[in-house]
């Protein structure tokens, strides 16, 4: 009775993980390549959550589709196709914000930057441990594509923006605050101080050699949450 109990179990939890399809690596780089895939269009479940792991340790992001589906289904994608694999922190400023999002491939770059999708209605509540996409600034629409900001504080100077929040960290908040933050800005910065085009037309080898530092993310899964 207990063996088939757990094997009743190991399947539930199998049945609740979504993972990068399983292609060939070739495959993979060509879907990342594709925005015009389909497998960029999967809807994502009303609530899941993604594990990172990372040279700091591990976080969890929780995502709930009904804050803002456009960004959520994009995030979701994002992270179960393997984009943010390797990724760096490329943007931590200690008590302020940690943002990640470009991609070590500068090939992948070049296709994502300005893939831009259409705004969710905002929910800009910038506490801690809340994150969302990043965009260029007041004014502007339809600016977001892949970058994400978590808030390390309670932002409040924020919230007179048209973020999106899309959910909280739900576990690891303290491997979220000690990621390396010793470059602050000068490391990529934002998508409004136009300071990145080296980071996203070098990669990881421009990181790696100018900001060795850097914590990256390892891996990304994503699994689904019963209610």
């Amino acid at each position: 009775m207990r063996i088939l109990t757990t094997s009743l179990l190991l399947l539930s939890l199998a049945a609740c993980t979504h993972s990068t399809p399983a292609t060939s690596v070739e495959g993979r780089k060509a879907i990342l390549l594709n925005p015009a895939d389909p497998e960029w269009s999967q809807p994502a479940p009303a609530l899941s959550r993604l594990r990172f792991e990372t040279t700091k340790g591990v976080f969890v992001l929780e995502l709930h589709r009904d804050w803002g589906p456009i960004g959520v289904d994009r995030l979701y994608n994002l992270a179960r196709l393997g984009y943010y694999d390797d990724a760096r922190f490329h943007r931590v400023n200690k008590g302020y914000i940690a943002q990640f999002g470009l991609s070590g491939d500068p090939a992948v770059n070049k296709v994502w930057r300005e893939h831009f999708m259409p705004d969710d209605p905002p929910r800009s509540d910038n506490k801690r441990g809340t994150f969302a996409f990043s965009m260029k600034g007041p004014g502007t629409s339809a600016t977001r594509s892949t970058q994400i900001y978590i808030n390390l504080a309670d932002n409040t100077r924020n919230n007179g923006e048209p973020f999106t929040i899309l959910g909280t960290v739900v576990e690891g908040m303290n491997v979220v605050d000690n990621l390396y933050s010793g470059y602050g800005e000068t490391s990529g910065s934002g998508v409004r101080q136009g300071r990145q085009g080296p980071l996203a037309e070098g990669g990881n080898v421009y990181a790696d050699k100018n900001f060795p530092l850097l914590d990256h993310i390892i891996r990304v899964t994503v699994s689904e949450v019963r209610r």
